[in-house]
């Protein structure tokens, strides 16, 4: 899966999970988000599981620092399992 993909989705799944409209972009943050503390961190990864289908290891969700590094373990994941 391409990486524009990925986040043309992950739109999608903001959407879902937050009340305001966020545009998903590489470098977003959840620093410059005012509602994505840590029970929506949570609740954001769920969903981006379910709608990729995957399952990350806690570790691999620590080490995301943005969006950016959120799609490239998307991708990691959705290109392993093929």
């Amino acid at each position: 899966m391409q990486n524009d993909e990925i986040l043309r989705r992950l739109q999608d799944v903001f959407d879902q999970v937050f009340l305001e409209k966020i545009v998903v972009r590489p470098d977003l943050t959840a620093h410059e988000v005012e509602e994505w503390d840590s029970l929506l961190h949570v609740t954001l990864i769920l969903y981006v599981e379910l709608a990729f289908g995957v399952r990350f290891a806690t570790g691999e969700i620590e080490l995301t620092k943005n969006v950016g590094d959120l799609v490239d373990l998307i991708a990691h994941h959705t290109a392993s399992e093929r």
